[in-house]
């Protein structure tokens, strides 16, 4: 959720308005947000502490909503994001890409799913921020924890 509302922005922004986000989308509850309506809508519209993007709003409330179908029919999300990688924290070194092609199949999958907001720059920015990719360079302090992720 928060990698969609940082298409565009600094991720500053994001990261000093996250408890905000928090308090807005009732601790990222995907059952709650799942239900907001245009009354919750037009509330998060005049809420100073979030971007207020309707799209990115309306993003966020279908994410919800497809999360919840994914997982009505037996597809646990996280096990979901794992396996397009393998099981593991892709490694990366080098210039680091603003989509892959890996990028763009999951942005399909999820789209296909009834996620919005989820282009392939939007999901290879999530993938980085889950460790499902590690493009941190050889010595930043976070390469190795990252590279020891992965669920399967």
């Amino acid at each position: 959720m928060l990698d969609g509302f940082q298409a565009g922005l600094s991720w500053s922004i994001i990261l000093r308005k996250r408890d905000a986000f928090r308090r807005a989308f009732k601790q990222f509850d995907p059952e709650v947000v799942a239900r907001f309506r245009e009354r919750d809508i037009t509330r998060l519209l005049a809420d100073p502490g979030i971007v207020r993007s309707r799209v990115k709003i309306e993003a966020t409330i279908a994410g919800a909503r497809a999360y919840l179908t994914m997982q009505a029919s037996g597809t646990d999300f996280s096990t979901y994001a794992w396996r397009a990688v393998g099981g593991t924290s892709i490694q990366n070194s080098g210039p680091v890409p603003a989509k892959t092609p890996l990028s763009e199949e999951i942005s399909k999958s999820l789209k296909e799913r009834g996620f919005k907001f989820v282009g392939p720059t939007i999901v290879y920015a999530w993938m980085q921020a889950s460790g499902l990719v590690n493009d941190h360079s050889a010595d930043c302090f976070r390469r190795i924890p990252i590279s020891r992720m992965g669920r399967l």
